[in-house]
This record gives structure tokens, C-alpha cells and sequence, in this order.
């Protein structure tokens, strides 16, 4: 309890540590699969790509930025809304890096894979979340979502797993991150409804949420040097 009492009065130094890690974490992940993807040209690669940058300007906003600028009235709400839009888009294009064959075609190649005919939904669906939560002040719906999309993104990653993954080792990390995501999203919606944002456990989803990222980089970096 020490550790977390020290953690507790060292709050704002570490979070902009934390932040820090973690979209050096994304930057590193972004620039090697970017490296791959045009080796590969595999559009599933293209948008884990994308995610992972969602993810590190996600944090950069909400903790890095968020510690350098008045927090209070509209640059909080702005930071906010921003910081929710770019973790449920972060979301999105991880799901949907796993089930893009299903909606485009072999031969069907976007020229951006940020915005698209496809992706357009998401940005859609991460607006109307994110003024959602603004208008009730609340972090609901982000965190629902978020939890809907790690629940299928788990099944789907096991079912990789479970059929490839003798031939893929990346799947396993895939499947364990899957689980650590879903966890830390069950654990923020748990803090914020009946727990009053018990700052013990928040501490134990920020670990949770460094393995994850770790994992992925861990993942990504050995993959790559197989290739």
C-alpha cells in the first residue's frame, strides 16, 4: 500500500511519464508496421497501423498535453472530447483490422486508410459516442464501446490463435492483449460507476494498460524480425 500511497502523491509527474511511454511505445509500433505494411502492402497491417497512432495522440492529449495547459472550462471539455474521440477510433480500426476482408475486396485499395467509404462509419459512430458522453458528463458510452469492441476482438484473436497459431506466433500476443484490453475497459467502467474512481485501481489499469502496449511492440518488433 506504500507503493500506491507514493504513486498517489506523485500523480502528476507520473502521468505525464505514462503518457510519455506510451505514445513512444505507438511511435515505435506506428513506424515499424508502417515499414512492413509497404513491404506487405497487407491493408489488415494498414490499419493496426492506424490504431496505434490513434493511440499515442490519444494520450499525448489526454496526460502529456493535458499537464502543460489550463485543465478548466473549455480547453478541459475540448482535451475531453478529443482524447475520447481518438481512443474509440484507436478502437475501431483494431477491430476492424482483424475483419477488413469482409468488407473490401481483394483488389479494393484506398488512397487514405485513415478516412474512407469504409471507415467513415467509425468517425461517425466516434462523434456521436463522444457527444453523447459530453452531453450526460459522464464516460459511459466510451467506456461500453470500447468494452463491445474487446470483447469481439478477443473471440476473433482466439479464433486466429486457435487456427494459425503454430504458423503465426503474433496471434498469441494478439489474444493476450485482447484479454488485458478488455480487462482495463471493464475495470474503468467498474471504477466510474461503483467505486468513485478509486485511485488504487486506477493505478493497477494504467499497469494493465503499459503491458498492453508492451506486448504489442514486444509482438510487432519480433514478427518483424522474422520477416
Amino acid at each position: 500500500m506504500a507503493l500506491y500511497s507514493w504513486l498517489i502523491d506523485n500523480k502528476e509527474a507520473l502521468e505525464i511519464i505514462y503518457a510519455l511511454a506510451i505514445s513512444i511505445i505507438c511511435a515505435v509500433i506506428v513506424i515499424k508496421t508502417n515499414k512492413f505494411f509497404k513491404l506487405s502492402l497487407h491493408q489488415g497491417i494498414r490499419y493496426f497501423r492506424n490504431a496505434f497512432l490513434f493511440y499515442g495522440i490519444a494520450f499525448a492529449i489526454r496526460y502529456f498535453l493535458g499537464a502543460f495547459v489550463d485543465m478548466s472550462g473549455l480547453y478541459y471539455t475540448t482535451t475531453k472530447m478529443a482524447f475520447e474521440y481518438f481512443i474509440i477510433m484507436a478502437g475501431f480500426f483494431l477491430l476492424y483490422s482483424l475483419i477488413w476482408k469482409k468488407f473490401e475486396k481483394p483488389r479494393e485499395d484506398y488512397t487514405s486508410s485513415l478516412f474512407n467509404i469504409k471507415t467513415a462509419i467509425f468517425h461517425l459512430m466516434a462523434i456521436v459516442i463522444v457527444v453523447l458522453d459530453n452531453l450526460w458528463q459522464t464516460y459511459f458510452f466510451m467506456f461500453s464501446s470500447q468494452i463491445i469492441i474487446f470483447i469481439y476482438t478477443a473471440v476473433i484473436s482466439y479464433l486466429n490463435y486457435k487456427n494459425n497459431g503454430k504458423q503465426h506466433k503474433f496471434l498469441k500476443f494478439y489474444f493476450i492483449s485482447m484479454l488485458l484490453g478488455f480487462s482495463a475497459w471493464l475495470l474503468n467502467l467498474l471504477v466510474a460507476l461503483y467505486l468513485e474512481w478509486d485511485k488504487n485501481i486506477l493505478i493497477d489499469i494504467g499497469i494493465l494498460n503499459i503491458i498492453f502496449f508492451l506486448l504489442f511492440l514486444y509482438g510487432v518488433i519480433k514478427v518483424i524480425k522474422i520477416k
